[in-house]
């Protein structure tokens, strides 16, 4: 959506919610949810956070040893600046929207040399210096757990497939679990996301997904956000996804 696009959705009471996200070291969005009206105030300025985002292990604990932060150095901000080519409707989530950000030095105004996004617009720069332009694709894999990620933590994680056996290209075994896999399809299309298809995979309960192949970065954004939208609608449906390879 274009920003004026999603002015006049605000105004018309459509939109009273705007993610401001970064993606973090472990791929996962971060960020806040700003007042629809507020986000209009700053959208092009300095929404901030806290520096200790890029510097966090799974579960946001903050080990000892980065150069960039530290309990010793004092815990400072990064600039979050809102790439507004991302803007996006978050249609599981009610009058929600969504925006990428890039990382910048809170001091210089700099993008952060670390930051994952920044990361791979260099390599896209030395890519395109030499001539190319790259044009990457993402297959998404990932499992189906009965119950919540918190009702499976209550159980003392006893983890129960979504299926109970090998379910590659399974028709029957996946259309018991359309209740995560279709909202998940048609959310992520109607965002702008190309996603071509679901599958079963070969292992029981395990889902693939497939998006359409685009520009190095719109990949990085899709693949981000793609697993992100997974995790809360499993969440939503009572089920649990995660994608780590070997649970």
């Amino acid at each position: 959506m274009t920003f004026e696009e999603i002015k006049s959705q605000i105004a018309a009471g459509e939109i009273d919610t705007v993610l401001t996200c970064i993606v973090d070291m472990q791929g996962r969005l971060m960020g806040k949810r700003f007042h629809a009206e507020a986000f209009l105030e700053i959208a092009e300025d300095e929404p901030h956070c806290c520096n200790y985002l890029l510097a966090t292990d799974l579960e946001m604990a903050t080990p000892d040893g980065y150069a960039s932060t530290s309990w010793e150095a004092g815990y400072g901000d990064y600039i979050m600046k809102p790439d507004l080519s991302t803007l996006r409707p978050v249609p599981w989530l009610e009058g929600t929207a969504m925006v990428l950000c890039d990382v910048l030095n809170h001091h210089t105004h700099k993008p952060v040399p670390f930051a994952p996004r920044e990361v791979l617009k260099r390599q896209i720069a030395r890519a395109k210096a030499m001539g190319f332009d790259p044009i990457m694709a993402t297959e998404l894999e990932f499992f189906l757990f009965q119950g919540t990620h918190d009702e499976i933590a209550a159980s003392g994680f006893d983890l129960k497939p979504s299926s109970h056996y090998n379910e590659d290209y399974h028709i029957f075994q996946t259309s018991k679990e359309e209740p995560v896999m279709r909202p998940i399809r048609n959310h992520l299309r109607s965002m702008g996301i190309p996603v071509e298809g679901s599958k079963g995979e070969a292992e029981a309960g395990q889902e693939e997904l497939n998006i359409k192949y685009a520009d190095a970065l719109s990949t990085a954004d899709h693949h981000t956000i793609a697993k992100h939208c997974s995790k809360e609608i499993a969440h939503q449906k009572g089920f649990a996804a995660t994608f780590l390879p070997k649970w």
